[in-house]
């Protein structure tokens, strides 16, 4: 029997399952969540561009969209066929460099909005980073229920680009002073830093034994 390309697999009520039909329940409800959840991050982006006024923010929403879309489009043709899809899946790359500045400075306390002009480049980075956060963890999620080896691997490939995009807009949001990053001092985080030690050698594992 061969594996994945026209492999038959076995329902034990109903007999040979289609390669197009290889999808558990499970993983059928949750690739729709996913492809669902990508339409919503898509149509978010498509409203916030036109509040973007950062042209360096405006080629990130750009860029992740076009890739979002992509990677949409290949999971909707893995899922359909069971196969792989026409493209080979692709990795995210950032422009910026991944330079953080640590330390809190004053801002004014966060509010509701009271009037759609209210909306800035820090309040549009925060919806999108959200999105590709929320992605991450769903995708990562649904990629353990799925039993098609197909779909497992493309969806499995977008996950590490959600984290990337998210890393991207972090550090855009951290460029602005939108998102800022505190440290620990410097005594406590050299006492986290150290409270492991590696693994040496094997352990002595217990021998199975019957109870008596």
């Amino acid at each position: 029997m061969q594996n994945q390309q026209g492999q038959m697999h076995e329902n034990m009520h109903t007999g040979s399952v289609p390669q197009q039909m290889n999808h558990g329940g499970h993983e059928v409800f949750d690739v729709h969540e996913v492809l669902t959840g990508t339409l919503g991050t898509l149509s978010q982006y498509m409203i916030l561009r036109q509040y973007v006024k950062d042209q360096e923010l405006m080629s990130i929403l750009d860029r992740q969209y076009q890739f979002i879309q992509d990677e949409y489009n290949l999971l909707v043709e893995c899922f359909k066929t069971g196969q792989d899809p026409s493209k080979r899946t692709e990795s995210y790359n950032m422009t910026q460099d991944n330079d953080f500045i640590y330390g809190l400075t004053p801002t004014q306390p966060k509010k509701p909005m009271q009037s759609v002009s209210e909306i800035t480049d820090e309040c549009v980075s925060g919806l999108m980073l959200g999105a590709v956060k929320s992605a991450a963890g769903m995708k990562a999620m649904a990629a353990c229920e799925i039993t098609n080896p197909v779909v497992r691997r493309v969806l499995a490939a977008t996950i590490p680009n959600c984290i990337e995009m998210a890393y991207e807009l972090s550090i855009y949001q951290n460029k602005h002073h939108y998102y800022q990053v505190p440290q620990l001092a410097q005594q406590d985080m050299q006492q986290l830093l150290n409270a492991f030690s590696t693994a040496q050698g094997m352990p002595q594992m217990p021998n199975n034994q019957k109870l008596q």
